[in-house]
């Protein structure tokens, strides 16, 4: 069975939120661009409720399907990233020692990252506690908007 492209946009306080999908699984979420703000594709649609549950702080944990990363490490460093707990930090290298990659691959998990917010990048850090790199929507000053929103504990402007 094919299934067809679909998005939709959401509003939220870190603006636009467009949400990519196929029918069987998410293909990416983009902070900004352009696109419907309806669908009839249910997973959109689903994707959307939880995406304004978490940004309304009533959703800590999302439960939707994502496109599987195209590295053959990709899949453990995405788990590494999604385990660590809303309002939660960890440093890039101490993703690196749980993971038995480098620092600099945790970087490149993060920065080629389809899925901000699902797949929390912004919840990794720079040694000590420096924001660090982040390239979804306006870049560091989302990350710290995020990180305020989760009550994060442990970074540093």
């Amino acid at each position: 069975m094919a299934y067809a492209p679909g998005q939709m946009m959401i509003a939220t306080p870190i603006g636009t939120v467009r949400i990519d999908g196929d029918g069987r699984v998410l293909t990416g979420i983009r902070i900004g661009g352009t696109g419907p703000v309806a669908s009839r594709d249910a997973l959109l649609n689903e994707a959307a409720a939880q995406l304004s549950a978490y940004f309304a702080g009533e959703l800590t944990h999302f439960d939707l399907p994502l496109a599987e990363p195209e590295s053959d490490r990709g899949p453990a460093l995405r788990a590494a990233i999604c385990a660590i707990g809303y309002g939660e930090t960890a440093t890039y290298g101490a993703l690196a020692e749980r993971t038995g990659a480098s620092a600099r691959a945790i970087g490149q998990a993060c920065a080629s990252n389809s899925f901000p917010i699902l797949v929390p990048c912004h919840r990794v850090l720079s040694a000590g506690g420096a924001l660090g790199h982040y390239s979804a929507g306006d870049g560091p000053a989302t990350k710290v908007w995020l990180l305020k929103h989760e009550n994060a504990e442990g970074w540093l402007i």
